[in-house]
């Protein structure tokens, strides 16, 4: 599901550690894509999470930071596809190696989560909680993120619930998921802030998205659930039984088995229904509940978003690296060269983004459709015949 980005405030300090309310908590980060919003600094072979433009550290890096002194290390899994698992190894030195977990092939999140949740039934047993989390986002307020995992994760560990993370709109996009929030969730094992899911809509035209934000009712759809294994796997087992047996019968019985596993991935995988989780289980189920999250959240989806997490100068220009510019404003300049300039003049609302074997060059309404551009030039751009 295509989300835009929205600023996000700067980041405040990470605060105290919050304690999570139960003891089995997981962390469950998946990390796809091919690097195609991010071109020419994003490739295939190097997608959005691992670019480090953001407080010197690649995004990937931040995901697993932000949740010290909630989640272990040891408790923290990342879904990747197989060709990324040494770079995102390398990435994540906390992590142990057999936490870094590579699909064979990209089915899309709701086999991504089914293959997560047998892994963490298999750590932890069908009690265990764990969050669903993204690798490529930035969040301004760790502490207040974290807590408000730790109170999704005290409820869907108390009550047979799949738990949303919401965020709080600041505009009335058009290329989010929205959320009605219902009734309040009450009684045993809830918790202040939790309501129950009304109904999920897709992509609203500009002027239903603002009814939806000044209602209040409504949230945004951040991908980020919690719920409790044996929960999440009922529901599989009633929307989507193919797919729980194979992935339940076929795949976690080999988890403990390097071997084993490698053999059972690429023997089920192609197998899978290629769906989201949201139109697989999310969707369909009556025993969701959302708490809203106000913590600084911004997908950095594609270039002019990213350049509000930039230094800026004053006519508004966001800049990376050696960069000068004249009579140029409400530009996204990225240099990762050193040694090597880059100069604009009398320019205005363009991306410009350099690096060692390629330059973009497109204003800031065309950068979102990057991906036909990437596209169009080959399976891997670094490699691509280029046009004279």
């Amino acid at each position: 599901m295509k989300k835009p980005s929205s600023s996000a405030p700067k980041a405040k300090p990470a605060g105290k550690a919050v304690r999570a309310p139960v003891s089995k908590l997981y962390a469950v980060i998946l990390a796809g894509g091919r690097g195609e919003r991010f071109w020419p600094l994003g490739r295939a072979s190097r997608p959005k999470q691992f670019v480090d433009l953001f407080g010197g550290k690649p995004l990937i890096r931040h995901a697993v930071d932000r949740l010290r002194g909630l989640v272990p290390p040891s408790r923290i899994l990342v879904v990747t596809s197989r060709d990324l698992v040494p770079a995102t190894r390398k990435a994540l030195p906390m992590l142990r190696p057999d936490c870094v977990l590579g699909e064979p092939e990209g089915r899309d999140t709701a086999a991504a989560c089914a293959l997560a949740t047998a892994f963490v039934h298999r750590r932890g047993g069908p009690d265990a909680t764990l969050c669903i989390l993204t690798a490529d986002h930035l969040i301004a307020d760790p502490a207040g993120f974290r807590a408000t995992l730790a109170a999704a994760s005290g409820v869907c560990a108390r009550r047979d619930v799949l738990g949303l993370v919401g965020i709080a709109p600041t505009r009335p996009a058009t290329g989010y998921g929205y959320v009605e929030l219902g009734a309040p969730f009450a009684g045993p094992g809830s918790a202040p802030g939790f309501r129950k899911v009304a109904r999920f809509v897709e992509k609203p035209n500009l002027g239903t998205a603002a009814t939806y934000v000044a209602s209040g009712r409504f949230v945004w759809n951040s991908g980020m659930f919690v719920w409790r294994v044996a929960t999440f796997e009922e529901a599989l087992r009633r929307f989507r039984p193919a797919l729980a047996q194979a992935v339940l019968d076929g795949i976690l019985p080999a988890f403990g088995d390097e071997r084993k596993l490698r053999a059972a991935l690429d023997r089920v995988y192609p197998t899978l229904e290629k769906i989201s989780v949201d139109y697989a289980i999310m969707e369909k189920a009556s025993n969701l509940v959302a708490v809203r999250g106000d913590f600084g959240w911004d997908d950095v989806g594609a270039w002019p978003s990213a350049g509000a997490h930039l230094g800026s100068d004053a006519a508004g220009n966001a800049v990376h690296g050696l960069v000068s510019a004249l009579a140029a404003s409400d530009n996204v300049f990225v240099n990762t060269q050193d040694g090597h300039v880059l100069a604009a003049m009398g320019v205005e609302n363009l991306v410009v983004v350099h690096t060692a074997d390629a330059t973009l060059v497109c204003t800031r309404e065309a950068a979102d459709g990057l991906k036909a551009l990437v596209r169009g030039l080959g399976a891997d751009p670094a490699t691509a015949r280029f046009v004279k």
